[in-house]
């Protein structure tokens, strides 16, 4: 036996997993081999959950790391910070330049709560300056669960594949109800209208999804809004 794994014939090891462990000499790739990386992705929900756990109330901000400090999105995405704390949100982004940038620079200069959850990209540079707690991750699905677990709702902001990816994600989860369904707002009527109009006239139309699924999605160029539609779906203290 192998710990819970039974092992026979020629699969039997010669060597014992205490003899390996204590034995220090021989190669180092142990370290990447994937039994060690459960124990990186245990840390990794350990570390996420120690520093999330007393957050409180927290909506999850999306938006497309390349949106420049002078493009529109950038300014809406300030006022979704601030507006969120204003209302006794805590703010969590990715943690990343652009529009994540901006909503953290929002809720932290409004004296919220301005949370940012990295991931190891070969071409991110680091949290941005305006998190004010922060979590790195290696794994995209760690990350995942932290922004699920202590968001309360979304909202999106004009993104690309990563913005999308997490959008969809969080519909997924909700339609297949591995989660709570929470409100989906997505602010930029201009950028989301044709996405919106292939989901209910091609996909809806074939029977892909149903208009349960369609009806989760709010589209509204009004921050005020996206914010009015998160404090009322909020759960009562």
């Amino acid at each position: 036996m192998k710990g819970p794994v039974m092992q026979r014939r020629d699969q039997v090891d010669g060597t014992t997993t205490d003899q390996r462990l204590l034995d220090s000499r021989g190669p180092s790739d142990w370290v990447h081999t994937d039994p060690w990386r459960v124990l990186r992705i245990q840390a990794e929900f350990v570390e996420g959950f120690g520093a999330l756990a007393e957050l409180g109330p927290a909506i999850g901000v999306f938006g497309s790391a390349r949106t420049a400090a002078d493009h529109p999105s950038y300014a809406v995405a300030e006022v979704v910070g601030r507006r969120l704390v204003e209302e006794g949100f805590a703010v969590m982004t990715g943690g990343g330049p652009g529009a994540m940038e901006a909503a953290n620079k929002g809720a932290c200069e409004a004296g919220g709560v301005s949370v940012g959850l990295g991931i190891e990209l070969p071409f991110e540079t680091g949290l941005n300056e305006w998190v004010d707690v922060g979590v790195n991750f290696r794994y995209f699905f760690a990350r995942k669960t932290m922004f699920v677990k202590y968001s309360q709702g979304f909202i999106v902001l004009p993104g690309g594949l990563g913005t999308l990816d997490e959008m969809f994600e969080a519909l997924t989860l909700a339609q297949t109800q591995k989660i709570t369904a929470f409100p989906v707002v997505l602010i930029g009527v201009d950028y989301w209208s044709g996405l919106l109009d292939w989901l209910r006239d091609t996909v809806l139309a074939d029977g892909k999804i149903s208009q349960a699924d369609l009806d989760r999605l709010v589209l509204t160029d009004d921050v005020e809004e996206a914010v009015r539609i998160m404090v009322e779906a909020r759960p009562p203290s």
